[in-house]
């Protein structure tokens, strides 16, 4: 079974990101904030997609899936229940639907972790995304966290690793 991992940025630095995905065996990242700028240094699209490339893994920004500003504004409030409505209708959308095909076509060939900033994945639209591709791909899905990336290396012969076209139900 192949795995897709989703990660967030939130509460960490960006070494301790970009080694967790190292440390994992990402080759691909898949950005899909709505808007990929943040006050957090390193986290910026320029900045970030630089620091990636430098460490051997691609980087793409997939703005269609990103949440829209209400459904980012409900779950700052806490009202995961609308977020989740909100994103939902929007991901229902020709223009995201578009957007999660050539997701599912970016993922396909290696290892791929999406992207957001939320650190929890149960109160944010990557979640809802990965389930979009694991329908398509039959890929399994892999939360990582970024505070500590050593976790990853001491329990590395436990991982879900890639393996292309196991799984593949859609593609």
């Amino acid at each position: 079974m192949s795995t897709i991992f989703t990660i967030g940025y939130e509460g960490t630095g960006i070494d301790r990101f970009v080694r967790t995905l190292k440390a994992v065996g990402v080759e691909r990242l898949a950005d899909v904030r709505a808007v990929a700028v943040s006050r957090k240094p390193g986290f910026s699209k320029g900045k970030l997609a630089a620091r990636l490339a430098a460490e051997g893994i691609r980087y793409s920004h997939f703005i269609p899936l990103g949440d829209p500003k209400p459904g980012r504004e409900a779950a700052r409030a806490g009202q995961y229940d609308r977020f989740r409505a909100i994103y939902a209708e929007h991901i229902a959308t020709s223009a995201a639907q578009r957007s999660l095909r050539e997701l599912i076509d970016f993922l396909l060939p290696a290892p791929t972790c999406l992207l957001c900033f939320e650190r929890d994945p149960r109160n944010c639209h990557r979640t809802i995304v990965a389930q979009e591709v694991i329908e398509e791909t039959g890929f399994e899905v892999f939360n990582l966290f970024a505070d500590d990336p050593e976790r990853y290396v001491r329990y590395a012969s436990k991982l879900p690793r890639f393996n292309p076209g196991e799984g593949l139900t859609a593609a």
